[in-house]
């Protein structure tokens, strides 16, 4: 899943990918580990999607965050 893709993911659909790509992964690195997969850059390219997604949603917590606070160093500074 490519970045511009994820930036017009609702947070909440954000979440449910990264459990479904985690149990992805999950399922892929214990099946490399019994027996060797098909593609093993498929390991690769999950735990990027899953650190992509997690990016955007820090993103957006921090965005959330970030008013909060300017309001509240705004408030003292008076």
């Amino acid at each position: 899943m490519k970045y511009s893709e994820i930036v017009h993911l609702s947070t909440d659909e954000i979440v449910a990918q990264i459990a479904e790509d985690k149990a992805t992964l999950s399922k892929l690195k214990f099946a490399h580990a019994v027996s060797s997969i098909e593609n093993p850059m498929r390991i690769q390219k999950a735990r990027r999607t899953i650190a992509r997604l997690q990016t955007e949603l820090s993103k957006r917590k921090k965005e959330t965050a970030a008013p909060a606070s300017v309001t509240e160093t705004a408030t003292e500074a008076k």
